[in-house]
């Protein structure tokens, strides 16, 4: 979102996408009823302001589900998870489709991600995976770090995960990979992985 936020060079901040951008406005609301939120608390980041196009060409349908008009302005719904400070400063969190439901909680998978990285892990990527009581559980595919791999078991780091985040966050289930899909320039096939996930839970359930 460089061309709707900037980051001030005389007070910039680290890992921050800055502060809306000169005649833009900037809001973050909760992504399934559209209700604005506060300072620091997580959810969809909506746009408006001169450097934003204002619809899909010959997409009506489209146009319309992109944009929310709120106080007279239409909004773009950027699809960016994020937050921002008492400052005004934007933080990128996730991205909406990747959230998880569970239990009736939100779980941004790049922050069960974030934490799992304090364990021995290379890389992690978490999903959510159908589960006939919670709506959703928290998957994590992980790669062990070499020092690693053989020395721990997935309950262990599931045990692990449970003394550093919400007991709705943390992962059900621990797949050992040893490598992931990618995306030929670099990214997790996050969608892959989930589809692999669900298909499994399917086959069980």
């Amino acid at each position: 979102m460089s061309h709707t936020h900037f980051n001030p060079n005389d007070r910039s901040k680290l890992q921050c996408l800055g502060v809306p951008a000169f005649n833009g406005d900037a809001r973050v609301v909760e992504p399934s009823t559209l209700r604005e939120l506060g300072p620091n608390e997580p959810g969809e980041i909506i746009v408006n302001g001169p450097q934003v196009f204002t619809g899909y060409y010959n997409r009506p349908e489209e146009t319309e589900q992109a944009f929310i008009e709120m106080d007279g302005k239409a909004f773009f719904r950027t699809g960016d998870i994020g937050r921002f400070d008492e400052e005004g400063y934007y933080f990128m969190v996730d991205r909406v489709k990747r959230i998880i439901n569970a239990s009736g909680y939100k779980v941004w998978p790049t922050e069960v991600e974030s934490l799992l990285y304090k364990h021995p892990v290379e890389q992690a990527c978490v999903v959510g995976v159908p589960d006939p009581k919670r709506g959703e559980s928290v998957k994590a595919f992980i790669i062990l770090s070499i020092e690693a791999k053989g020395k721990i078991k997935e309950t262990e780091i599931i045990e692990w995960a449970k003394t550093q985040m919400a007991s709705y966050k943390y992962p059900r289930s621990i797949e050992f990979r040893d490598a992931f899909p990618m995306t030929a320039s670099g990214k997790i096939l996050w969608r892959k992985l989930q589809d692999e996930a669900r298909y499994i839970e399917g086959v069980k359930g």
